[in-house]
């Protein structure tokens, strides 16, 4: 499978990608997918994957490490921007404009976990994006502000806010701010603080099932005031009449924000319930993101027609 490293602009800064192309492009421009990775993530792991698979389905498919992550530029290392990883999609959008293998009226985006609400947020406002897809979708203002399953304590967020406030002045003083933690050291720590959802993340991320050593081991503090009023979901209205289409597993207990989204879109639009899956689960567990890849592949060739 073509695979085609390259580097693009967005707001200035310098954003490494990988483009999969299709086995046998058949001597035509094809359509083009933009997919999105999940917070703290690169690209390289489920968006990777996922690429990988719709190249194999027929679609050109560009990955990328968001701004100030992985083998993308920016400082501080490890700052998750909300504003930013929006930008970051738009920006891939106009790469694929400019590309000879793409149709560029045929384009689209897939956002896993964070990156679903980033896409929404992205394809609401860039109607290039013909049609939004997806994977266990999380909006991560919602995240850190109500926690996975919109349970939490709001004395943890209070904290985390006064935390980042606090990382600031020191910055301002010229003293060094160490970043948050992503995950404990073990997964049982991880199990005790968050629950099977934490776990699983712990062994995707910091195992070797998906471990990567460029994925991010803690979030740059002056991350959460940017996260505190970033709603990925505000704008989906503005999709309008373009397609979207959500992939969430029953098991997932992020499912609540795919199903507020999904309420907010006014045009065609449809859950795909994945029956046993967790929210980790559909990042690389292949009897689930087998069955997530056919549904994207005929949902992105029914919404991204030839003329």
């Amino acid at each position: 499978m073509p695979q085609i490293a390259l580097t693009f602009d967005s707001a200035g800064l310098t954003i490494a990608g990988m483009l999969y192309l299709p086995d046998s492009p058949a001597g035509r421009r094809l359509p083009a997918i933009v997919v999105g990775h999940q917070g703290g993530a690169v690209k390289e792991q489920a968006a990777g994957l996922y690429a990988a698979k719709l190249a194999a389905a027929g679609f050109a498919a560009l990955v990328f490490d968001a701004a100030y992550q992985g083998e993308s530029g920016g400082e501080p290392r490890g700052l998750e921007d909300p504003a930013h990883r929006v930008e970051d999609i738009k920006a891939a959008v106009s790469l694929l404009t400019t590309r000879p293998e793409v149709d560029p009226d045929r384009i689209g985006a897939l956002g896993i976990c964070a990156s679903g609400g980033y896409a929404l947020a992205a394809a609401s406002t860039d109607r290039r994006v013909r049609a939004v897809a997806t994977v266990s979708a999380a909006d991560i203002g919602r995240y850190l502000r109500l926690g996975p399953d919109g349970t939490q304590d709001p004395a943890v967020f209070t904290s985390m806010l006064d935390a980042a406030a606090d990382a600031r002045t020191r910055m301002a003083r010229g003293e060094k701010s160490s970043g948050m933690p992503l995950f404990p050291d073990t997964i049982e720590q991880a199990r005790e603080l968050g629950g099977d959802h934490a776990a699983e993340g712990f062994e995707y991320y910091r195992t070797p099932r998906a471990q990567h050593p460029r994925s991010a081991e803690c979030l740059e503090w002056t991350s959460i005031d940017r996260i505190a009023a970033f709603d990925a979901f505000t704008a989906v209205p503005l999709l309008g009449a373009r397609a979207l289409l959500m992939i969430v597993g029953t098991r997932a207990v992020t499912s609540w924000m795919s199903l507020e989204a999904y309420h907010r879109a006014t045009g065609p639009k449809r859950i795909h319930w994945i029956e046993g899956a967790s929210h980790a689960d559909l990042y690389d567990r292949e009897q689930y993101v087998g069955s997530a890849v056919d549904e994207l592949a005929s949902f992105f060739e029914a919404n991204l027609p030839r003329d």
